[in-house]
């Protein structure tokens, strides 16, 4: 096999709930996934060395050295089969870079499961998820997809059923935010506030709401402990997130670290309308419309 193609989502999360920060520097988190129908795709050739270039969107905000973090996954998994490869990795952008809809570690799932299949190692997805757990807190649900309840820093993962599918609007903001000072704006608003941050919980309200595939319901239940935070760091997100509620969204939120804002909605036609009246509005740089649960990363 000369070349493999991986199609991976982005993903949304529709808990987001943040810890006390620990003494390693991360949080504890309560961290609900939702994948949705933004996908990128990881072609995966043959090669003497590994490399990667990026074609679409985005281009020129994705390194493509090693601190790229498909290239850390695939000489991840060659050290972990003990071995020396080499691949040429082509990622085709359409998940917003430093968007907060994890872009940089589907490529890194997508990767994983590219190289598994060009080397012909044949390892598990558990081995997988091992490696990928590793790379970065959102890269092994990029592997699994569906719905789950991650723990830990996020990459403890529980699968959780999901009774049909909710559909979304993605306001895609010019530009990205740092994931990591968006966690330290969050610190730093708490210890001003003067905050007793609670240990994470997950909201059985909205795991029923899920379970159920109530979007009303869900959309009252959307949580984000990073929005402050985001908003704070980027103000005009408080006027996108305004926009899609005064135009009928059953729910608004940040998705993760931002910018990306994310409105739940009733259906496809209302999807497509909000996506259209947003642009209109001039209160994001695009809105695209998505669905979700859907697979994690998929050979096509």
């Amino acid at each position: 096999m000369s070349s493999v193609t991986v199609r991976v989502p982005a993903k949304v999360n529709v808990q987001l709930s943040v810890g006390p920060l620990r003494d390693d520097g991360y949080h504890d988190l309560v961290n609900v996934f939702l994948a949705v129908s933004v996908f990128d795709e990881v072609i995966a050739k043959e090669s003497e060395t590994v490399s990667v270039k990026v074609e679409g969107e985005w281009t020129d905000q994705v390194p493509v050295d090693d601190g790229n973090l498909a290239i850390q996954a695939a000489r991840a998994l060659a050290r972990h089969a003990g071995r020396t490869y080499g691949v040429e990795l082509v990622i085709r952008k359409a998940i917003p870079v430093a968007g907060g809809m994890a872009g940089g570690s589907a490529d890194a799932a997508g990767a994983l499961v590219a190289c598994n299949e060009l080397w012909g190692l044949g390892l598990p997805r558990e081995d997988l998820m091992e490696i990928a757990a590793d790379l970065g807190s959102d890269v092994p649900f990029s592997l699994l997809g569906g719905t789950a309840v991650g723990t830990g820093r996020g990459e403890q993962l529980a699968e959780l059923p999901t009774d049909g599918r909710f559909h979304w609007v993605f306001a895609i903001a010019d530009g990205g935010l740092s994931t990591a000072k968006v966690y330290a704006e969050c610190d730093r608003l708490r210890e001003t506030r003067g905050e007793q941050v609670p240990w994470p919980q997950a909201s059985e309200a909205l795991l029923t709401a899920l379970k159920k595939g109530d979007a009303r319901a869900l959309g009252a239940e959307l949580v984000n402990d990073l929005q402050p935070a985001a908003l704070s760091l980027r103000g005009s997100l408080a006027r996108t997130l305004g926009t899609g509620q005064a135009r009928g969204a059953l729910g608004a939120i940040v998705s993760g670290s931002g910018p990306t804002c994310a409105f739940l909605v009733a259906d496809e036609e209302q999807a497509r309308q909000l996506a259209v009246a947003l642009v209109e509005e001039g209160v994001c740089r695009t809105a695209v419309p998505a669905y979700g649960p859907v697979a994690g990363a998929s050979i096509v």
